[in-house]
């Protein structure tokens, strides 16, 4: 952990408490589930981007709809993404273990739920010296040993050993509530030195991040780290580097890594959390998200792509949270039959959703509309 007592590290936390809060009254908590679906998916987009791997929110949404690619790497990245954020959802939805993220077991099951829904190609990976393949066994820490750039994780046989001293370190039961969210950077960056299993170790330790603030209330499916490392990635890979790095002198911590490195890990981190809260709670101010859904709906009715009366009914939705189909007819000042179908329309859109022919309209978010409703969500390139 940094030492106690850095006024910086301390300001940051009370900083992100405090508009983390301020982002979660923001919205009804129907519109927030439709953005916790959005904010999934953006979450495996940028995740898998850190990874290398490219896959467009277009292809991620299709996978959702459980539409695959034919051509087999294009599939197996799409299957990719989409076990990313069911495990995601799993946690949002309290169905992960009910065990501080820390723990031994808690790591395990992530590596597991995560690697058990890929394709068998993904779980393969080659030797230090490129001389064979070993297979990824979901939840199974690794036998052998791997090299991580410059960074020679410690040998299988200690791995137990060192998980067990991760989670006596930062357990949530000996912080304090401004500790745990420091000791979310520091334990990111531990996980990823002890580098538990064969492959999947980014991944794991950013969904374990997640679980983390979100156990402490400070996270939400309202927002993404994973947005704030892809953006800052050079940073993010040379300050996890310099936190691999031995301690320089005796003023540098009293481990055996650096202690300053490790500050300097945990501030980026924790700005990074931040910078992501202020992003989201910009876009997610209602009167700037109505106005411009608005001046999207208006463009659409001009171009004969969308029916009049559209914009009432979306806006009832953003204010309401949900609202029962019977009122479309009153909130749009038509008959019921051209109620009906301006709602129907928005619904086959997926601007709008509802669970089943008789249940309550919410608000959807459709790829085709994020980047005209959340500019600058996805890179310029993916729209």
């Amino acid at each position: 952990m940094p030492p106690e007592g850095n006024f910086e590290l301390a300001d940051l936390v009370v900083d992100l408490i405090a508009k983390s809060h301020r982002l979660a009254g923001m919205l009804h908590p129907m519109v927030q589930r439709s953005i916790g679906d959005l904010v999934r998916s953006m979450n495996c987009y940028y995740s898998n981007l850190i990874e290398g791997h490219d896959t467009h929110p277009r292809d991620i949404d299709r996978a959702l709809a459980k539409h695959y690619a034919k051509e087999p790497k294009k599939r197996s990245l799409q299957q990719e993404a989409v076990a990313h954020i069911e495990v995601q959802r799993s946690i949002d939805a309290g169905n992960d273990p009910q065990v501080d993220p820390t723990t031994r077991d808690y790591i395990l099951w992530l590596h597991r739920a995560f690697c058990e829904r890929l394709p068998k190609d993904l779980l393969w990976v080659e030797s230090p010296d490129g001389k064979k393949r070993v297979e990824v066994v979901p939840g199974k820490l690794r036998n052998g040993k791997v090299i991580v750039g410059r960074h020679e994780p410690p040998n299988p046989h200690n791995l137990e050993a060192f998980l067990l001293r991760f989670e006596s370190a930062y357990s949530f039961a000996g912080l304090s509530k401004p500790a745990r969210i420091i000791s979310a950077g520091a334990a990111h960056h531990r996980l990823l030195w002890i580098h538990p299993f064969f492959d999947g170790n980014g991944r794991v330790s950013r969904l374990m991040s997640y679980a983390m603030l979100s156990r402490m209330g400070i996270g939400s499916p309202l927002w993404s780290v994973a947005r704030g490392f892809a953006r800052h990635v050079g940073d993010y890979e040379r300050l996890l580097q310099a936190a691999d790095e031995r301690r320089a002198n005796d003023y540098d911590g009293r481990g055996t890594l650096s202690q300053k490195a490790l500050v300097e890990f945990c501030r980026f981190f924790l700005k990074v959390c931040i910078d992501q809260v202020d992003y989201m709670g910009a876009m997610l101010q209602p009167s700037e998200l109505l106005n411009r859904i608005g001046v999207y709906v208006a463009e659409e009715v001009a171009a004969k792509r969308m029916a009049k009366g559209s914009f009432t009914l979306i806006r009832e939705a953003v204010l309401c949270g949900e609202f029962d189909r019977g009122r479309a007819s009153a909130v749009t000042g038509y008959g019921e039959r051209q109620a009906r179908i301006v709602l129907s329309a928005l619904v086959a859109q997926g601007i709008l959703q509802s669970d089943g022919p008789k249940m309550p309209i919410r608000l959807g978010f459709p790829i085709e509309v994020v980047e005209r409703w959340f500019p600058a969500l996805y890179p310029a390139s993916t729209s």
